[in-house]
């Protein structure tokens, strides 16, 4: 017993005395060594946190040679994933000079060289190309391929056995269900490379011959198979059949699922083979509808319950929905206060059915992650100061503003509103304010969204004694200056900052914006509840005194604009950072009122009284946006390239072609993949 428990590297038991029937014995126990210090050698500091986290080495802990084994052979795999085959691992124990019966262990490793592989020899195929069945297989690659640049060539024994299923997996996608690879070797070529040879046999491609289905009694068969989109007569192809039947987002299962049959499923079974046709026979297994118990909410630590809680589309006591299940995932992952990876991941964990009632417990393992932006910077130039300040809050809390107790440190947080305050300065040239509320629920019923913003900017124009200057085109007066000192005072090397600075700001001219709006808007429930329309009521100040740049047809005096903005826009994308599938659109329209409609005046003669003609702003301003999301493998897979589109277009009308407004034009340019 003592042996078995590994705790002792020597156990005797010795007889010290006897008296008629009785004996005396002595067991004398030796205590295996305890870890006083772990060394590494071999390896990178990131390899050593992972394996420390792998073999469960403790300081202090006793260590036994199963111990040290199972090591060895955790770390061995551990560098074959990362395509070190010939890894070699030794484990030593050193006795510590300081304490008794304490070792060190030192872990050493010689990962020689990572294998790559060299060539692939596929033997056996004819109906698929050597170029259709290496590109199958997805993580086993040769290299110098120009078609593998961007592919992994190293060599990995898992990874291999997984290509392998693979390849075969692309034969029964073309019909060859009894393809198998009968003989495979792996050999070396080099110190560094590795050689393929795969053996297959092909067999008949199958068509299929028929379809039954069996066991649906809620859904008839032909609503079924234009599901499965499978008809007699096509390629027999197993992946389609198993994507049509259960993985896809409009699988035949699905129509179950969404509709409160969890415990569906359908069973594709081959009934006859014969020649190369199959005939197919699709057992459904309905079962009764589950009705939602409890829902429940992990790990949040970001939003009150209840704000999490309206989002969701699975409700106690309603029938359970897959569809609603992954609509709820969405919309959680939409607020952006919760890692939309993670919960993707884990919500099939959450599902707990009851068969034994018919009801089914949903958790949202929720992992929180910060989305607050703050901004700071300043600095000192010839310009006077510069810098920005800058709070963005998303999950402001305005009720408990005067609650202290409420607040999650010194703010009030947790009904994910958006609070902005922002001021930024140029020095003399530039000032800027903004604020902007918005409250996602208005009235904590519905997902009513109201908006209040302002802001107001200020620019002051550059003094006509500035333009003089050689240092048009450098308006920060680091100047170097030419010989004569035309830039800045001093010639070569621009001497005299404070010097240029007094030309540069002129404080007579001055262009400055106000602005204030209010926006409301609503989701609608037709044509579908990704739709949402919003309108805006807005009004803009623009004030000129001797602004003397071109930008404007007159110099001094206030125009206006009154605008009301509608916006009809459908978002469906699936995370609103590192988006799959789905897309975005947005029409917009924003429009001031027609005054020239009514209020009689001659604008076509207000040639010399700009002034005037653009006191109020006359315009219609129209903006359409869309963008697509399409991934270029199946939903089932996390990792895959998507295909993005974006077509943007805008257009600014007028209603009296004598007074077209100078100002909300379009300023073309852009990268076209930002925004």
């Amino acid at each position: 017993r003592f042996w078995r428990q590994g705790l002792f590297s020597d156990v005797k038991i010795l007889q010290t005395k006897i008296e008629g029937d009785s004996v005396w014995l002595e067991i004398r126990l030796t205590d295996r060594p305890r870890v006083a210090d772990i060394r590494y050698f071999g390896m990178k500091k990131s390899e050593q946190e992972d394996i420390e986290k792998k073999i469960g080495f403790v300081k202090g802990n006793q260590i036994t040679p199963p111990q040290i084994a199972r090591a060895e052979t955790i770390i061995k795999s551990f560098y074959a994933e990362k395509g070190f085959g010939d890894a070699e691992v030794r484990i030593f124990q050193r006795p510590d000079s300081t304490q008794q019966n304490q070792v060190v262990l030192e872990i050493n490793v010689d990962k020689k060289e990572k294998l790559k592989v060299n060539s692939i020899l596929i033997e056996g195929n004819e109906a698929l190309s050597d170029r259709q069945l290496k590109s199958a297989m997805k993580k086993t690659n040769e290299k110098g391929k120009l078609r593998n640049l961007f592919r992994t060539k190293k060599f990995v024994e898992e990874l291999y056995e997984e290509d392998k299923k693979n390849l075969i997996g692309k034969y029964h996608e073309m019909g060859y269900r009894d393809a198998e690879v009968i003989r495979d070797t792996v050999y070396k070529h080099d110190e560094k490379t590795v050689n393929i040879e795969i053996a297959l046999y092909e067999g008949p491609q199958y068509h299929i011959r028929s379809i039954n289905w069996v066991g649906n009694t809620q859904y008839s068969s032909a609503q079924l198979g234009l599901l499965l989109n499978m008809a007699p007569g096509d390629v027999y192809n197993q992946k389609k059949l198993q994507e049509r039947l259960i993985t896809d987002e409009d699988a035949a299962v699905n129509l179950y699922q969404n509709n409160g049959y969890l415990f569906s499923n359908i069973d594709p079974v081959e009934i006859n083979i014969e020649n190369d046709s199959v005939d197919l026979e699709l057992r459904v297994v309905e079962g009764p509808k589950a009705t939602i118990k409890r829902v429940i909410i992990q790990g949040n630590d970001r939003l009150y319950e209840d704000v999490i809680r309206r989002e969701l589309r699975t409700k106690p006591g309603a029938v359970f929905s897959k569809e609603d299940l992954l609509r709820s995932v969405r919309e959680i992952a939409q607020t952006g206060h919760f890692d939309p990876e993670a919960l993707s991941a884990d919500i099939s964990g959450g599902i707990n059915p009851n068969p034994e009632d018919g009801t089914v417990d949903i958790t949202y393992p929720l992992t929180s992650k910060g989305n607050d932006q703050i901004e700071f910077s300043a600095g000192w130039g010839v310009t006077g100061l510069v810098g920005k300040l800058s709070l963005r809050l998303n999950n402001f809390s305005l009720q408990n503003l005067l609650n202290p107790s409420m607040h999650r440190g010194i703010i009030p947080q947790g009904e994910r509103q958006t609070l902005v305050l922002s001021a930024q300065t140029n020095g003399r040239y530039y000032q800027s304010y903004q604020f902007q509320f918005m409250e996602p629920w208005f009235g904590g019923k519905r997902p009513n969204n109201l908006s209040v913003s302002a802001y107001y900017s200020r620019y002051t124009g550059l003094n006509s004694d500035y333009y003089s200057q050689n240092s048009y085109y450098n308006p920060y007066m680091y100047g170097y200056g030419s010989y004569g000192g035309y830039g800045g005072y001093g010639g070569y090397g621009g001497y005299g900052y404070e010097d240029m600075a007094q030309y540069a700001s002129d404080p007579n001219q001055v262009f400055s914006m106000f602005g204030l709006s209010l926006g409301y808007g609503k989701r609608l429930e037709w044509p579908d509840d990704y739709f949402q329309f919003m309108g805006e009521l807005g009004d803009q100040r623009y004030g000129l005194e001797n602004w003397s740049w071109n930008q404007f047809p007159f110099q001094t005096g206030v125009s206006n604009s009154i605008t009301l903005g509608l916006t009809l826009s459908r978002i469906s994308t699936d995370n609103p950072i590192y988006t799959r599938t789905g897309s975005q659109f947005t029409l917009s329209v924003s429009a001031t009122p027609p005054f020239s409609l009514w209020d009689g005046k001659d604008y076509g003669a207000m040639a010399y009284n700009d002034a005037e003609k653009y006191r109020w702003n006359e315009y219609h301003k129209w903006k359409l946006k869309i963008r697509t999301f399409t991934p270029l493998t199946p939903s089932t897979v996390t990792r895959t390239p998507v295909i993005a589109t974006r077509v943007e277009f805008g257009i600014l009308g007028h209603y009296n072609r004598d007074k077209k407004t100078p100002f909300e034009t379009f300023d073309v340019g852009g990268d076209g993949m930002s925004g």
